[in-house]
């Protein structure tokens, strides 16, 4: 719609995204539109956790998008110097050279286990725990900050009695640069030594090199490839 029309108000707006899906399914939960870059959809993913948890909320929709539909996008991320030359992914390699971009439209349905079994659900999967936070200042922007991603999982492991030795399996970040790949896999080792001296037990992936970065919609694209 034009922005100057009166449907411009209501088709351009961010909070739109959610509230128009609420408004057609007659939800009356919380709403949320969540914008934290490329974490977004786990960053959502764990605020309907949270209001499950406490009871807010009963069930769940958590969504994530990513749709690059016009040149704009990858013109900025190749002028930021983002973009693999050769349009390939190759996360925790010697190889890596940036980020190749995916797309995706993706939906999870959260419900308490109890309810889900109650109801007979097919469950994919449960969730034990989740937290977020953030890097704080580093020496830019777009740097990672290792002590953080550490400190997170160290602090959501020991808060929901998480053991570590019986954890297999990473589904990573992993978006295949040289700053970010190292930072990352530093961070997991860094919170697993504090807690275990087992060593070659858990494998570690990202989606990243089948499916590209996804952008906003990639932690839930992460989940959702785990479970299914």
């Amino acid at each position: 719609a034009d922005d100057t029309s009166g449907m411009g108000i209501t088709s351009s707006g961010v909070a739109m995204i959610s509230s128009r899906l609420s408004y057609f399914l007659n939800f009356r939960g919380p709403t949320v539109a969540t914008n934290t870059a490329c974490s977004s959809s786990l960053v959502a993913f764990h605020q309907a956790c949270v209001s499950l948890r406490t009871k807010e909320s009963s069930l769940a929709l958590v969504g994530g998008a990513a749709l690059l539909i016009s040149p704009q996008s990858y013109i900025s991320m190749s002028q930021a110097g983002m973009l693999s030359p050769d349009g390939k992914c190759h996360t925790f390699a010697k190889e890596a050279n940036g980020i190749a971009c995916g797309e995706s439209v993706v939906v999870t349905v959260l419900k308490r286990l109890k309810d889900a079994q109650s109801d007979s659900d097919h469950i994919y999967g449960v969730v034990k725990a989740s937290g977020i936070n953030f890097d704080g200042k580093t020496n830019g922007v777009t740097a990672p900050n290792g002590e953080a991603q550490a400190d997170l999982i160290r602090e959501t492991y020991q808060q929901y009695s998480i053991d570590v030795d019986k954890i297999g399996y990473i589904v990573a970040h992993g978006t295949g640069t040289k700053l970010g790949d190292p930072v990352e896999v530093n961070a997991l080792l860094s919170a697993f030594k504090d807690s275990t001296t087992k060593l070659n037990y858990c494998a570690l992936s990202s989606n990243k090199t089948n499916l590209g970065h996804t952008l906003a919609a990639s932690g839930l694209v992460s989940i959702v490839n785990l479970v299914c």
